[in-house]
Order: structure tokens, then C-alpha cells, then sequence
């Protein structure tokens, strides 16, 4: 099962949830004092809307230079999507994006080959190089070298979440065999989403990725990277087809009551659809949308808006 475009020519739509993850660029002040219960209700919410995935992110710890803009609440990925899987029943689950190079691979594959088995086959494993030095120090990866590892981490990811039961795998970085893992996942093949937008990223998401997974690129940008992502695979001889995403501008459908914020696009949602249809113009194939509010209610008011008013109009 892949995301691309849906039957009516549509691009698919997917959102990284609140709570989880409360970096001050994004995060909400009603976050601060949410938890399971919200993350729950949410989860169902964006699942009637008819989204294609909920997403999570992925820090291990972060230092204290950098936690008044990053904050220390990250949940960990495989926990929360998880317990989301166990109260949804079709919405697929994205790490957006996991540093798999903080880990081994045997040990990011068991636990996302779990995940994928106990959720019926709804994972999609999106992965990024991390940024944060402290974290790669303290677990002992060479933060130098990070780009490096999650290039082989991919292939051996790649193995570890095969048909194998006792996959194989032999780089410079990591080096097994003959060790089994059950559960296999349910999937025949678990899509793996690559993260960036550095050139080295880009390249890496054309030559290894299932998807590409833009962080940031104004709009202006994204055609000159999908013209380079599509130039790369075709190069290499890759004619599997690629899910391109964008990340869209925050959203608010309707006419806010409240200082939303100068980029934010609010409106009917003609207005808005009109709008968020030039990405699917540009080639992308699902878009990540995130939604001011002031409280759950609220989100979930602009979700449900969302999924009946605006994505019906995206074609």
C-alpha cells in the first residue's frame, strides 16, 4: 500500500500531531499541559477526516543549550505510534523523521518490524540524518559522520525488514548475520520515507527513498528539488515511482478571530483548497498540513473542517 495521488487526482494529506512534540517554532501553548488523552482524541479525529497518516518525531535528549527553543518533550516514536495504532484502524503511522543512526539497525528493525506486524501493515519508516551533536555524542556515533551512517543505515534497514528471517548485512558501520528476528513485518515492503533538503538529502531520497520528505521549502523551492529528485533516479536507472510530500503553510479554515500569524493561510476553504492545489500542480503527491488553534477542541473543529470542506476541493 503506497500514498500517491488518491483516485480523483487529489494529493493525499497527513499531519504531524501536536502534544508530542513542542519545539517553540510550532507548538501551541495549550500543548504544554496535553498528553495521552489529547494525542488519543486527536488521532481518531485525523483518522475520520480521512488523512492518510498521523506522524511523530524523534529526539533522544536534548541539551540544554538548545531546550528553550527545542523544549525537552519529545515523545519516543515507536511508544507513541504504537498505543495510536491500538485506538485507530487504517491511518498509516510516519516517523517523521526517525534518526536511525542513533541506533543500530537490528534494534531500530525490531522495533519498527513490531510496530508495522501489530498494526496490520500501517507503517511508513521516514528517516533523517539528526542535527543535534549532543545526542549522537553521548550515544557514542560520530556526529561527523552522520550523513555517512544513515546512508548505510537505510540499506541495512532495508534488510533487517525484508523477507528474511536472518537478514544479512555487511558496510563499514554495521556488520551482522545469522541473527533471526520474529516478528517479520506485515508488509511486503515497509516504505521507507527519507527526511532533508540538503543536496546530500535530496540525493539520498532519490536513490534510496520510497518517498521524500521536504523540511521547509517554500514554495519557490520545490520545483527545482523535484526536477532534481526525478533527474537523480532516472540517472541511476529507478523507475519505481517516488511519493513526493511538501510541507504546507500553517492552515486555518475559516476567517480567525485571533492573531494567527502573517503565514498562515486562512480563508474559506475554496480559498484555501485553491491555494494548496498548486503543490499537487508542482508534482507533489501528499501534503502535510498543520492547523493554529488554541485548544484541542479547536484543532480538532479545524481537522474536521479540513477533511469535509477544503480536501474534497483539492483535485
Amino acid at each position: 500500500m503506497s500514498i500517491q495521488d488518491l483516485p480523483d487526482g487529489r494529493p493525499a494529506y497527513g499531519i504531524q500531531l501536536p502534544v508530542q512534540s513542542q519545539s517553540t517554532i510550532y507548538a501551541e501553548s495549550w500543548e504544554a499541559g496535553a498528553g495521552a488523552d489529547d494525542l488519543v482524541a486527536i488521532a481518531r479525529a485525523v483518522e475520520d477526516a480521512g488523512f492518510a497518516y498521523l506522524a511523530v518525531c524523534d529526539h533522544v535528549a536534548i541539551p540544554r543549550r538548545l531546550a528553550p527553543a527545542m523544549s525537552t518533550v519529545w515523545y519516543d516514536p515507536v511508544a507513541t505510534l504504537a498505543h495510536l495504532a491500538a485506538v485507530t484502524g487504517r491511518i498509516r503511522l510516519l516517523s517523521h523523521v526517525a534518526v536511525v543512526g542513533l541506533r543500530h539497525p537490528l534494534l531500530s528493525a525490531k522495533q519498527y518490524a513490531t510496530l508495522d506486524h501489530l498494526s496490520g501493515g500501517r507503517l511508513i519508516l521516514g528517516v533523517g540524518a539528526g542535527h543535534v551533536r549532543e545526542e549522537f555524542e553521548v550515544l557514542g556515533v560520530d556526529f561527523g559522520q552522520r550523513g555517512a551512517v544513515l546512508d548505510e543505515a537505510v540499506d541495512a534497514l532495508r534488510a533487517a525488514l525484508g523477507h528474511d528471517e536472518f537478514p544479512s548485512h555487511h558496510g563499514k558501520f554495521y556488520d551482522f548475520e545469522g541473527l533471526g528476528q520474529r516478528p517479520r513485518p506485515a508488509q511486503q515492503r515497509v516504505p521507507v520515507w527519507v527526511g532533508g533538503s540538503s543536496p546530500a538529502a535530496v540525493r539520498r531520497a532519490a536513490l534510496k527513498g520510497d518517498g521524500w520528505l521536504p523540511q521547509g521549502d517554500p514554495r519557490d523551492r520545490l520545483p527545482a528539488q523535484i526536477a532534481r529528485l526525478r533527474r537523480l533516479r532516472e540517472e541511476a536507472g529507478i523507475e519505481e515511482p517516488i511519493t513526493v510530500g511538501a510541507i504546507t503553510e500553517p492552515l486555518y479554515v475559516g476567517t480567525p478571530d485571533w492573531a494567527v500569524g502573517r503565514r498562515t493561510l486562512t480563508g474559506a476553504p475554496e480559498a484555501l483548497a485553491e491555494s494548496l492545489r498548486a503543490y499537487g500542480e508542482m508534482g507533489v503527491h501528499q501534503i502535510q498540513v498543520r492547523f493554529r488553534s488554541r485548544s484541542r477542541a479547536e484543532l480538532i473543529d479545524q481537522i474536521q473542517a479540513f477533511g469535509a470542506d477544503v480536501a474534497p476541493r483539492l483535485a
